[in-house]
Formats: C-alpha cells, structure tokens, sequence
C-alpha cells in the first residue's frame, strides 16, 4: 500500500465491505431491522455502507430494507445518480484465496465483488468523499443508490425507482468502457416434468452463471463432473459441468433414456448452438443470442433445469419461448419463463454518452495494459449481453467499470482488479460527477 493513492482507512472500507458474504437467500423477519426480504447479509453490507457514510457526513435513506442511498451537495439541487448493488453471487470454486476477505497480492485485488460490484460502490463513495472532504462546491446533488438484490430479480431497484426520488441522470459503473447503450434481453426458462425423476441430479448455484459442477446418481452409482465458471452472458468463458456431466454418462455407456430431462439435455442442448435450439437465428447490433443451462435439479419429485438467455434488442422473447417449449414437448416436458428483462436501448447521440465517453477516452492510457491501438478499437458506445440496473431506473445508463480488453471478472472465481485501475476507477468517477454536475 506504500505506493497507492488509497488511504489506509479507504482500504480498511473496502476490505470489511468485500469480507460480507452478500449473497441473497430467503425473506426473513428480524427482531431489530424488521422484514428483510433478502435474507440479513444483503441488508447487512447495506447497513454497513450507509453507516459508514453518515459518519463521513453525508445524507442517507433506505426504502423497505431492500436499497438504501447516501448522498452530497446542496439540499434541494438538481439530482444525479451513480447505482451499484451489495449483493454478490455465490463463491463457487476454483478460489486460490478467500473469495470474501480481500487478498492484495502482486498489486492485484481478490475478493468476490471486487468488480462486481462492491468494487465499484465503494470506488464511487471514496470518490464522493473526497470531493465531500476537500471542499468542493457542487451544483448538484450526487446521490448513490445502493441495491442488494441485483444478482437475482432487480426488485431492489425497481423498488426504488417506484418509490424514491428519481435522479435527472444516472450511471451505474456495473458492466464495462466506454458507456453502454443497449444491453440485450434477458430470460430465464424453465425446462420441467412435475414426476419423479429415475435419477438424482444436481448442478449449478445461480441462473446467471456456468455451473462449475454437476452430480448425477443413477442406479445406485455417481457421477460428478467439473466445469469452469462465467457469467452467464458470456457462457463461452466457461465450460458447462452439466454438458460435461451429461458426456461423461455417455463415455461410460450409463442408460438415461427414462430421465426425459436428461434426455432432452443430450440431445438438444449439449454441443448444439444455442441459435439452433433458441430458435433464434437474428444477429443485430447488440449481437446475436446466448445460453446457458444453469440449474439443473432432478430427485423424486421432479426434474427441472433453468436455461438463461440473452437475446437480441430487436428480437421477440415469445418466439424464444414457443419455439423452446414446442421442443420441450417432445420429450413430455414443460417450459415457462421464470425470470424476464426486456431488452434496453439508448440514442448514441445523448449529450451524456458523448460526455462519459470523452471521459473514458481520457482515461484510458491510466488502466492496466493499455495499448496505443485500443484508441482505435475502445472509444465508441457499446451493446451488452449482461443485465444491469440501467434497465430499471429510469435516465441510467451503464459506464465501466471493465476495461474491455480485460477478460470479464464477473462471477468469475479468483474475480480481481489490479489496485492500480482501483485507483483510476476513483478518478473516472469523480471526473463524471464533476462534469455530471456542472
């Protein structure tokens, strides 16, 4: 830490915001906080966060015990926004250190949400602090909108948006440069028999990621199978254990022929384009579509896998679902959607994207392996298959916080930034406030 901007106190904020294991689970009711409707670890990184801000001096609020905010600048003012969220996907394997105690190694932080997206939240409170300490008169007010249930359903946000006060612009710093305009559809299927299942079967911990391992026991013998975990938007950074499950049962010769989930995985899914058995053959200028069977369950209730897709912002979910459901039946399967985004799409020519990008465009020689050519290749607004909060909050658009020649860290194991880009995340968000508010 002898060369780094960051303070110690700056450090010491960030290492007790990672070392919360937020991840979302059941509503509870506690005897102190009342209803929680993510389980006590979300709410918990949220109390910490805003009770860290109130001591710093800034403003702070929550609504419903399901997003929370701090803000700074004069009471009143104009309003803009900077969205991140608390919670965090599982840790899943593969982990060469604590996934939630923040390990400084080589220059390089580890931690689950270190990118996604604590990382950012607490970059974009280090940046409003300072600003806060060092005396400088903003025209605006900055508020940070703090969700804790991103990773599974948005309704943090959408509560916000339905209820507090909406900003006249935001950014939310949770996917990549230079500034996003369009962010793909995004829906969960669920592929099902309500009949007892001939195996038992397990893979996969959350719809918005690779399954990093899958177990199947079949006639009294098991069998387990690896994989290599990704987010679920960019499913060829990982590799599927339950694919991997499915090919290991057919080397070894097993019969699943009575398990029609098994079968329809097989013989539908496993290396079959995900444009072939989506039905969704269009590629436009958000891309084309993705997927990835992410929850695969079987016992003797029932079968049931959870497929996640990203399609295109001007392709129609329905057709997605008809023609995957026509295929499900053949197997004596059903399908329904249990999760669904619309897509999101913004004019490039917005004054805010060409001022944010103008800001990236700045920054960039600042972030770890940068090369000259990428001034080329980086500088124009871009189409995403990931989900962020953009799509929730009215006037939002997604800015960073990935550097897009870096390999995407999100629900990644081992999931790092450099502390040097750390660092330059802080000064890119305060240049955005600044301009954001002039």
């Amino acid at each position: 830490m002898s060369n780094s901007s960051l303070s110690q106190e700056e450090y010491s904020f960030l290492e007790q915001l990672i070392a919360i294991k937020s991840t979302g689970s059941d509503a509870i009711v506690d005897d102190t906080y009342g209803s929680l409707p993510y389980g006590f670890m979300p709410f918990s990184a949220l109390k910490f966060f805003l009770d860290y801000a109130e001591k710093s001096g800034m403003r702070t609020g929550t609504i419903e015990n399901r997003v929370g905010w701090c803000e700074i600048g004069p009471e009143n003012a104009d309003l803009i926004g900077i969205v991140c969220h608390l919670d965090v996907v599982p840790e899943g394997d593969g982990w060469n250190t604590p996934a939630f105690e923040l390990t400084l190694k080589d220059g390089i932080l580890y931690g689950r949400g270190i990118v996604d997206d604590k990382g950012p939240a607490a970059a974009s409170f280090i940046a409003m602090k300072r600003l806060l300490e060092s005396g400088y008169v903003l025209n605006k007010r900055v508020r940070l909108i703090l969700g804790t249930d991103e990773e599974r359903s948005c309704s943090c946000v959408e509560t916000y948006a339905e209820k507090g006060e909406i900003p006249s612009f935001s950014i939310t710093p949770d996917g990549e440069f230079p500034v996003i305009y369009a962010e793909k559809g995004i829906m969960n299927i669920r592929i099902f028999a309500n009949t007892p299942s001939i195996v038992e079967a397990c893979g996969g911990s959350a719809a918005n990621m690779v399954p990093a391992n899958a177990y199947c026991k079949i006639n009294n013998k098991e069998y387990t199978a690896t994989g290599k975990t990704a987010h679920a938007s960019k499913p060829d950074l990982g590799v599927n254990a339950i694919y991997e499950m499915i090919k290991k049962l057919d080397s070894e010769g097993v019969d699943y022929s009575s398990s029609p989930l098994l079968t329809f995985i097989s013989k539908e899914l496993v290396d079959v384009p995900s444009e072939k058995y989506t039905g969704c053959s269009i590629s436009d200028e958000s891309g084309s579509v993705t997927g990835n069977p992410s929850i695969l369950k079987c016992n003797s209730e029932s079968e049931s896998l959870i497929i996640d897709i990203r399609y295109p912002v001007t392709y129609d979910m329905d057709k997605i679902t008809s023609f995957m459901s026509a295929t499900a039946a053949k197997y004596g399967l059903s399908a329904e959607i249990t999760n669904q985004m619309d897509p999101l799409y913004k004019p490039k020519d917005l004054p805010e994207i060409a001022l944010l990008t103008n800001i990236w465009k700045e920054n960039m020689p600042s972030y770890k392996d940068f090369k000259p050519e990428y001034l080329n290749s980086f500088t124009e607004p871009i189409a995403i298959g990931g989900g962020t909060y953009a799509r929730h909050m009215p006037n939002t658009i997604a800015f960073g916080i990935q550097t897009p020649w870096m390999e995407d860290q999100c629900h990644q194991a081992n999931e790092f930034r450099s502390l040097s880009d750390f660092e330059t995340d802080i000064k890119v968000i305060t240049e955005a406030i600044k301009a954001l508010t002039e």
